[in-house]
């Protein structure tokens, strides 16, 4: 009985030591996804052109500046970020700096009800935001809209190297 129980502690001692190792890779893994479908986010933008501002436009019923890559008006043209999530699956946005926060323009995340998040706003108390002020990317876990995800932000700059809007590529966790 006793070998048993033995046997039986040092089985549980190693299993839970061996999921312990593998955790770290699993979040490395969600890492190397993130930054693959940023790389891919970001290609397929630079394909379209380079990025701008000319206009404003409505979304969501909000009045924003009108992001461009070339030619292509991203407000409201969710045909990039699907693509985006056709190949890498998760979610990917594009955000447009209007004043101080950063509004969705084209988004695959979904609000409760199913609709898509157009209009909504990077939390700016969020992780992220302090990263994109700094002209910096962003990679980690935050909360999107009350649920977990893994995410990674980039800025966006237009020619004189301002940035414009965001890049967002995430996986709910």
């Amino acid at each position: 009985m006793n070998i048993k129980r033995t046997a039986f502690g040092f089985l549980t001692v190693a299993s839970l030591i061996g999921a312990a190792m593998l955790l770290p890779n699993v979040g490395k893994a969600q890492d190397a996804k993130v930054k693959t479908a940023m790389e891919l986010l970001e290609s397929k933008a630079n394909k379209l052109g380079p990025p701008k501002i000319d206009g404003t436009d409505t979304v969501a019923g909000k009045q924003v500046p009108a992001i461009y890559f070339g030619s292509t008006k991203m407000n409201n043209h969710f045909d990039l970020v699907d693509e985006v999530v056709k190949e890498a699956q998760g979610t990917a946005t594009i955000f447009v700096k209007n004043g101080e926060e950063y509004v969705r323009v084209a988004t695959n995340v979904k609000k409760d009800d199913g609709s898509r998040a157009v209009g909504t706003v990077l939390d700016p108390k969020g992780k992220a935001i302090e990263s994109i002020k700094q002209g910096e990317a962003f990679y980690g876990e935050v909360d999107i809209l009350g649920k977990p995800y893994i995410t990674g932000y980039k800025p966006i700059h237009d020619a004189s190297k301002s940035v414009i809007g965001i890049y967002y590529v995430g996986y709910m966790k």
